[in-house]
């Protein structure tokens, strides 16, 4: 009779256990293939899902300049819409720039080109009177200062106090001048300075004969006139004057 018993007794905790374990397995493994399944579904939607739309980029904003004068060309289909401020630029910074001295060919791309001096930075020809109370000597010159032709009133003969003499300076400057026009040197003559150094008699004389028909030649291409008498300051003193 004691073995049924215990067969009976001891069965009956194995089908619980049985049981319970067959439940816990069961509600394990339902809730792992419901996560499973979800997980599924959700990477099957993301993969049958249109793909993301690509924002285009934003145009880039016009330049400095183009916001101040304007764009010349239209955009696609747009055409170009007058700026006001183009038109205002055009009509006062354009304007202005042209009248304007100012080289704007860098600005465009041209190549550099060598600024040319004007005019009055040129160096002319010079023309020296030197004229003292003993003689009367007169120099022309090239603008590098290299002489043409040098002479003084002892060179046409006059001699001794003779040489300081208004007539004698006036018929050195005639003489002077017609070896120039001689040798042609008028023509490549554009431009000339007059300089005058001290005050004798000769001093005159060279500015009536350039003021003469004889002067005409070279006196419409003087620029300058310059007075380049040295002046006295400090030194040793002075010899007594002399007394006669």
């Amino acid at each position: 009779m004691s073995r049924p018993l215990r067969t009976c007794f001891a069965a009956r905790p194995l089908a619980r256990i049985s049981q319970t374990a067959v439940s816990r397995t069961g509600a394990q493994n339902a809730r792992a293939l419901t996560q499973t399944s979800a997980r599924l579904e959700d990477a099957n939607d993301a993969e049958t899902a249109d793909p993301p739309k690509t924002v285009p980029p934003k145009p880039q904003t016009e330049s400095l300049l183009e916001s101040i004068y304007g764009s010349s060309l239209a955009v696609g289909s747009r055409s170009a819409q007058p700026n006001p401020m183009a038109s205002l630029s055009q009509n006062m910074v354009f304007q202005a720039l042209n009248k304007s001295n100012v080289d704007t060919s860098v600005l465009s791309g041209a190549p550099l080109q060598a600024a040319q001096k004007k005019d009055d930075e040129l160096e002319p020809f010079h023309f020296h009177v030197y004229s003292h109370k003993h003689n009367t000597h007169i120099t022309c010159t090239k603008p590098n200062r290299e002489p043409i032709i040098s002479m003084s009133c002892g060179n046409i003969g006059f001699r001794k106090s003779r040489r300081g003499t208004f007539d004698s300076a006036y018929s050195l400057t005639k003489y002077v001048l017609e070896r120039l026009i001689h040798t042609g040197w008028p023509i490549k003559i554009q431009r000339l300075e007059l300089v005058l150094q001290g005050f004798g008699q000769g001093r005159e004389a060279a500015i009536k004969v350039l003021m003469s028909p004889e002067g005409k030649v070279l006196r419409d291409k003087i620029v300058r006139v310059a007075d380049s008498t040295r002046i006295k300051f400090a030194g040793t003193r002075s010899e007594k004057p002399r007394r006669l």
